[in-house]
C-alpha cells in the first residue's frame, strides 16, 4: 500500500478519534465510511429500489384479485403479472448492487480501521506494552474488529432496509384499510416498551462478553508463548484448569445474552402471531359482511409479513448492534490512549551522527515510584565504548532505554551531537542506532531475512559479510538451508546463543552510529564468546557503544566504565583506574572473577 494511501487513512481515523459527546460512536462510524461516500450513496439508492420492489407484491395481489380474477378481466390480470415480474427483476438487480457495494465498502472501512489500530500501536511507548497484555491487544484487532465487521456489513443495511420496509408497509396497510391498519398499530407501544427494556438489560451483558473474549485471547497468547516453561515445571494441568475457568466465565457471560434473546425474540414472534390472528378474524368478518373486498384482505395479510418481519429484524439487529458497540467501545479506548512519547511539533531529523552522547542532570522514575536514575551526568565521546556495571536494579538498563528514547527523562536532558532528544524525530535517532537486547527476538522467516531486518535492501553479500564478521557464519553454513533456514516463531528453531549471533549480525548490517548492547553476550557460552571477540571489535569499531555486561572480557575492553548504585554514578574511569581505587568496581570485579573461576 502506498505512503499517500496510508497517510490518508491515518488522517481519516484521527478525525474519527476527534469526535466527542453523545452519539460519538455512530459519528465515528460515519467518519470511517466518509471516503467511500459515493459508493455508500449508490448503495442506499439500490437499497431504496430493492425495498420498493419488495413492497409491491401485496398491492399487486390486491389488484390481481379485485381487478383481474374476480371480474374475469384477462388483460388486466396479464398487465399485473407483467408488473409483478418487472418488480422481481428490479429487486434482483438492486439487491445485487446493494449487496456488492455493502461488502466492498464494509471491507475497505474495516481494512482502514485495522491499519490505523496497528499504526497506533506502533506509536505507543515501551511502557504501554509493559502495562497491557499482548493478547488483549490482539483481541482488539481480531475479535473486536470482527464484531464490528458484522455491524458494518450487515447491520447498517438491516437498519435502513428494515426501517424503510416498516414505514412503507405501514403506509400500504393504511391505504388498503385505515381501520385494520390502526388496529395493527396498537402493537407498537408494547414492542417499544419491550425493546427499551431489552436494550437496557442487554447492554452490560454484551460488553461483558467482549471482555471475556479478550481475556481468553490474552491467556492463550501468553500460555502458548511460554509453553516451554509450562512443560518444564509440569504445569499443564494447572493451566488447563485456569483456561477452563476462563471459558466458564465466558460461557456464563454469553448465557446472559442467550437468556435475554430467548425471552425477547420469541415474544416478538408471539405478538406477531396474535396480531395476525386478530386481523384475520376481524378482517374475515368484514369480508363476509361485504365491508371489504377479498383482494384487500389477502393483500393486508400478505403485507402483515412485511410489517412484522422488519420488526423482528430490527430486534435481532439490536443483538448485533450491542455486540458491535461493545467492541467499538474497546477500540475507542485503545485509540484514545495517547502515546507517552511523540515527536514534538517542528522536530527535526538528525543528520549523520558522529555519536557523542551527553546526559546532563538526568533523573527518571517509572510512574510514581522512586527514581530509577537520579542526577546522572555523563559524557560519551564519539566512537567510545562505555560499559555500565552494577548490581541488579542499579539503573543500567533504564539508562540505555533513555538513550534510545524509549522514555523521556523526568528531569535533565539527553543530547546526541548537541541535539536534545526531545527536539529530534525518534525515527531519525533509531535509524542510526542499533540495539542488541539480552533476549534476542527474531521474527518468523529465514535467518537471512532476520539479519537484513534493519536494512531490508541489504544485498546477500552484505548479509553474509555481517554474519562472518560476528562469527555467525560458522553455524549458519552448517545448516541444510543455510541463510534460507526458517527460524520459527521468536527464533525457536535456533539456540539462545545462535539467536544472539544473528542479532549481532542484524545490528552490523544496519550500520548504526550508536550501539546499545544490553547483556548481549549473557546467552553466549564461553567457547562461542571467544569466536565472536573479533566480531564484536568489528561491530564496535568507530561506533559509540553503551554496553551492559557482566562478562569480564566485555567490560575490560571498554574505553570507559561507569559504576551505578541505586540510580547514581558512584565510580567512573578505565578498568585499570577503577581497580586501583579498590572501591565498588573492584568488589564487583572480584565477584565476577570468582564466578568465572568456579
Amino acid at each position: 500500500m502506498s505512503a499517500p494511501e496510508l497517510s490518508r487513512r491515518h488522517d481519516l481515523v484521527r478525525r474519527w478519534r476527534a469526535t466527542s459527546g453523545r452519539g460519538r460512536k455512530l459519528r465515528g462510524l460515519a467518519v470511517l465510511l466518509q471516503p467511500y461516500r459515493a459508493r455508500v450513496a449508490l448503495m442506499f439508492v439500490s437499497l431504496v429500489l430493492a425495498t420498493a420492489a419488495a413492497l409491491a407484491p401485496p398491492p399487486l395481489a390486491k389488484l390481481a384479485i379485485d381487478n383481474g380474477i374476480v371480474p374475469g378481466d384477462y388483460q388486466a390480470l396479464t398487465w399485473i403479472v407483467v408488473a409483478f415480474l418487472a418488480t422481481a427483476v428490479i429487486y434482483w438487480g438492486a439487491t445485487y448492487v446493494q449487496t456488492y457495494l455493502t461488502g466492498w465498502v464494509g471491507q475497505r472501512a474495516l481494512q482502514d480501521l485495522r491499519i490505523q489500530l496497528f499504526a497506533h500501536l506502533q506509536t505507543m511507548s515501551v511502557g504501554f506494552y509493559s502495562r497491557r497484555r499482548a493478547g488483549v491487544l490482539i483481541s482488539r484487532l481480531s475479535n473486536d474488529v470482527e464484531a464490528l465487521d458484522t455491524l458494518v456489513s450487515d447491520g447498517i443495511v438491516t437498519l435502513f432496509g428494515a426501517s424503510l420496509t416498516l414505514i412503507g408497509t405501514a403506509v400500504i396497510l393504511f391505504l388498503l384499510d385505515p381501520e385494520l391498519a390502526l388496529i395493527t398499530y396498537t402493537v407498537f407501544p408494547v414492542l417499544g416498551l419491550a425493546s427499551v427494556a431489552f436494550r437496557i438489560v442487554s447492554a452490560d451483558a454484551y460488553r461483558a462478553t467482549r471482555e471475556k473474549v479478550a481475556l481468553i485471547t490474552a491467556y492463550l497468547q501468553e500460555t502458548l508463548s511460554g509453553i516451554r516453561v509450562v512443560r518444564s515445571f509440569a504445569q499443564e494441568p494447572r493451566h488447563l484448569e485456569q483456561f477452563a475457568d476462563l471459558n466458564e466465565e465466558n460461557r456464563k457471560a454469553n448465557m446472559k445474552t442467550v437468556y435475554l434473546n430467548a425471552a425477547y425474540f420469541p415474544g416478538v414472534e408471539l405478538l406477531s402471531a396474535v396480531a395476525t390472528a386478530g386481523i384475520l378474524l376481524y378482517g374475515g368478518i368484514q369480508a363476509v359482511e361485504g365491508d371489504i373486498t377479498i383482494g384487500v384482505l389477502v393483500a393486508f395479510l400478505a403485507a402483515l409479513n412485511n410489517f412484522f418481519d422488519p420488526i423482528q429484524q430490527l430486534s435481532q439487529l439490536y443483538t448485533t448492534y450491542q455486540s458491535g458497540m461493545a467492541a467499538l467501545d474497546k477500540i475507542f479506548d485503545l485509540l484514545d490512549e495517547e502515546p507517552e512519547l511523540s515527536d514534538a511539533p517542528g522536530a527535526r531529523d538528525l543528520p549523520r551522527l558522529r555519536g557523542e552522547i551527553v546526559l546532563d542532570g538526568v533523573t527518571f522514575a517509572y510512574g510514581d515510584g522512586a527514581p530509577a536514575l537520579d542526577g546522572i551526568d555523563l559524557v560519551v565521546p564519539p566512537g567510545q565504548t562505555v560499559a555500565l556495571v552494577g548490581t541488579t536494579g542499579a539503573g543500567k538498563s533504564t539508562l540505555a532505554k533513555l538513550v534510545a528514547r524509549f522514555y523521556d527523562p523526568t528531569a535533565g536532558t539527553i543530547r546526541v551531537d548537541g541535539h536534545d532528544l526531545r527536539d529530534i524525530t525518534a525515527h531519525s535517532l533509531r535509524s542510526q542506532m542499533g540495539i542488541v537486547p539480552q533476549e534476542a527476538f527474531l521474527f518468523s522467516g529465514t535467518i537471512g531475512e532476520n539479519i537484513a531486518f534493519g536494512r531490508p535492501e541489504a544485498s546477500e553479500e552484505e548479509v553474509r559479510a555481517a554474519a562472518h564478521a560476528v562469527g555467525a557464519d560458522a553455524f549458519i553454513d552448517g545448516l541444510e538451508h543455510g541463510y534460507d533456514t526458517p527460524v520459527g516463531e521468536r527464533g525457536i528453531q535456533l539456540s539462545a546463543g545462535q539467536r544472539q549471533l544473528v542479532a549481532f549480525a542484524r545490528a552490523l548490517v544496519a550500520d548504526p552510529r550508536i550501539l546499545v548492547l544490553d547483556e548481549a553476550t549473557s546467552n553466549v557460552d564461553v567457547h562461542t564468546e571467544s569466536r565472536i571477540e573479533n566480531g564484536l571489535r568489528r561491530l564496535l569499531a568507530g561506533r559509540t557503544a553503551i554496553v551492559i555486561a557482566h562478562r569480564l572480557s566485555t567490560i575490560e575492553r571498554a574505553g570507559q566504565i561507569v559504576v551505578l548504585e541505586h540510580g547514581r554514578i558512584v565510580e567512573q574511569g578505565t578498568h585499570a583506574e577503577l581497580l586501583a581505587l579498590r572501591g565498588a568496581y573492584w568488589r564487583l570485579h572480584e565477584d565476577w572473577r570468582e564466578q568465572a573461576a568456579a
